[in-house]
């Protein structure tokens, strides 16, 4: 009988270590079969040109739980998935994974490419523990799911990526695994399918613990319950405290450097601030619905009359959400510096972080003299935690 507290995933100490060249790491193999032979112990540590994938890594999640795994590429969150779902063996630790395990951890792993997907559904299957009267029972919605019926019998090695991922989704998630592991492969799904394959999960999770990967952040904030921010292999932050571990994920990625797009060199930007208090990091701070004023040092090189200036904000997924219209009167100025404030009342942008895009004009003809982007992030403050783009103030009257 299933239990809401089962615990079905328990990692103790977990790490493993790669070799960054391929001949050092093959004479290490030879090495370590020897000793292993002879029963003599590996050696503890890190040997020349070795690398922790991931390093001491612990975690327990029970049955309803989704755990959202995130962090740079090459963070070792692939590589935490492979030895989760038994494809590579830790070098250190232990992992107790209780029930049947699904896993969507690479475009078309697990397939074999000269079957149809009617035979790979049924290989599959097996491998998950079930009997060939059970998969008969659920091939039909299978199928179904996958929407791949025209061609389910024919050679898996002739899908496309769609195709295979429809494919490994429906075997994934209708054969109802205790453990569901997903990796970043639902990204290449159309639209219609990702919404499909969310709708199924939110309807299996509370019979299932889930290991979910993404660099979608609001997708991550929607499904998880427990979140692990890894960099380097290492466990940066774990929690089930999700908006945390999101703004600290957004805010190592955010980059005060500048970018120029485009400059033909008639004005330079020199300077750039947000009138407002920054954190640790540096990163400038507003409470939601603070007056949000922006000083620009320009540099005029020679320009006889002022340019139009737009500025434009960008959400954490670099989605433009915002654009500053400014009341644009032709001025008469000097070559030299130039300081420029523009201000927005009371802003209202939800919690989270952005960043400010630059384009100055000749003219409201949209002639380009310099393109910037991303050049200075800011934060926005709040204790409400959504994802659209926009918290709006508003009043609520009760008229009798």
């Amino acid at each position: 009988m299933k239990k809401e507290n089962d615990i079905l995933i328990e990692v103790e100490g977990l790490s493993k270590k790669f070799c960054k060249d391929l001949k050092t790491s093959l004479w290490y193999g030879v090495k370590d079969l020897s000793a292993n032979i002879f029963g003599n112990k590996q050696p503890l540590g890190l040997r020349e040109n070795e690398f922790w994938a991931v390093k001491d890594i612990n975690l327990t999640l029970r049955r309803g739980e989704c755990l959202g795994l995130i962090g740079h590429n090459g963070a070792g969150k692939s590589t935490l998935l492979k030895i989760l779902n038994g494809l590579i063996n830790p070098d250190e630790g232990k992992v107790t994974i209780r029930g049947k395990v699904g896993a969507l951890i690479e475009l078309g792993a697990g397939f074999n490419p000269i079957l149809s997907g009617r035979e790979n559904i049924y290989n599959n299957g097996a491998i998950l523990g079930f009997t060939k009267s059970e998969i008969d029972e659920k091939i039909e919605e299978i199928i179904d799911f996958s929407e791949i019926r025209e061609f389910i019998d024919m050679p898996v090695q002739n899908y496309s990526s769609g195709m295979k991922v429809r494919l490994g989704f429906a075997v994934a998630a209708q054969m109802e695994p205790d453990v569901l592991i997903i990796d970043e492969v639902l990204a290449v799904g159309d639209l219609g399918f990702v919404l499909k394959c969310f709708k199924t999960i939110d309807a299996i999770l509370p019979n299932t613990a889930m290991i979910f990967v993404s660099h979608n952040m609001p997708i991550i904030s929607r499904i998880c319950t427990h979140i692990i921010l890894m960099e380097y292999g290492n466990t940066q932050f774990q929690s089930n405290n999700v908006g945390k571990g999101i703004d600290l994920y957004y805010t190592h990625f955010a980059q005060n450097e500048s970018n120029v797009v485009f400059s033909d060199g008639t004005i330079l930007l020199e300077q750039i601030k947000i009138l407002s208090p920054t954190n640790k990091l540096g990163i400038n701070i507003l409470n939601w619905c603070n007056d949000f004023k922006v000083e620009l040092l320009l540099r005029n090189i020679t320009l006889r009359e002022l340019p139009v200036i737009e500025l434009t904000v960008y959400d954490k997924e670099q989605r433009e959400v915002a654009r500053f219209k400014n009341n644009f009167v032709k001025t008469n100025i000097s070559k030299g510096l130039l300081r420029v404030l523009i201000e927005h009342k009371k802003i209202q942008l939800s919690k989270g972080i952005y960043s400010l895009s630059m384009t100055i004009n000749k003219n409201n003809k949209f002639n380009h003299l310099l393109k910037m982007n991303n050049i200075i992030p800011f934060q926005i403050i709040h204790e409400k935690e959504v994802w659209s783009p926009f918290l709006l103030h508003s009043e609520l009257k009760v008229i009798n």
